[in-house]
């Protein structure tokens, strides 16, 4: 895997979870690191513990429901050579009793939030430099989900939600090719977050999602981590339009 020095690499949700697993992976190969996240002192500290490694991290307390604070943020960037578009939640409820409520606040965040910070990276990828030499391009990543690819009870809207995704995905990258971005998406099964940690303490919960899984274990943030950082990288540079599923076999059944 080669290095990602002299790359500025931007990741939503990047002060816990999935996000800062990825921080921590593209700063251990040498990246420049832009961390948005709402949770301003969580966000401190992330960048203080990845700053103490040596590595330069721009913290950006942002709501990324916001397009004002979307737009804010990657206005106070110089370039975006990689976009992790991570940000992300889920309400797992029945179909018959989802409130507008939940309807509302997961499309907002997990399908216009995610537009509306991949065309902010997108048109920064493509602004020529102050030299008015071409801009390079870029590659971005949106966190998609293995119920991208199927369905599942108590979970219909944070499926339609990840299948918007990997419609965007599709779309983005047969679009913006001609630019030189590459636009993929990841989709991890259940991996062991903050987030996913309420229902993972439930023993029936924890026992039926090993049983779906093939390969008998729940999924760790490294595993998403690496394929991020693999398919950001030039060793990925044909693969873009598409899905790389990280689920222990879960989808193939």
């Amino acid at each position: 895997m080669e290095d990602m020095n002299g790359k500025l690499v931007v990741i939503t949700g990047g002060s816990r979870g999935l996000g800062r697993a990825c921080a921590e992976a593209f700063a251990a190969r040498g990246a420049e690191l832009a961390l948005l996240s709402r949770g301003a002192a969580e966000l401190q500290q992330t960048a203080a513990e990845l700053r103490a490694r040596g590595t330069t991290v721009h913290a950006l307390p942002c709501d990324v429901t916001d397009p004002a604070q979307v737009e804010a943020a990657f206005a106070s960037l110089p370039r975006c050579d990689v976009l992790v578009n991570n940000a992300g939640g889920n309400r797992p409820q029945p179909f018959l009793e989802v409130p507008l409520d939940t309807l509302d606040q997961l499309l907002a965040l997990n399908v216009r939030s995610m537009f509306v910070v991949a065309q902010a990276a997108a048109r920064l990828m493509t602004r020529a430099g102050a030299d008015g030499s071409p801009a390079a391009g870029g590659v971005i990543i949106h966190m998609s989900s293995q119920m991208g690819h199927v369905g599942a009870p108590n979970r219909t809207v944070y499926c339609m939600t990840k299948h918007a995704i990997e419609g965007l995905t599709k779309a983005m990258a047969v679009e913006l090719a001609p630019l030189g971005i590459r636009v993929v998406s990841v989709a991890p099964t259940y991996i062991e977050t903050p987030m996913t940690k309420p229902f993972f303490e439930n023993a029936a919960f924890r026992a039926d999602t090993l049983r779906r899984i093939p390969l008998g274990r729940i999924g760790r943030t490294e595993d998403v981590a690496a394929a991020v950082v693999f398919l950001a990288s030039p060793a990925a540079s044909l693969i873009t339009g598409t899905s790389l599923v990280i689920d222990g076999g879960y989808t193939a059944q």
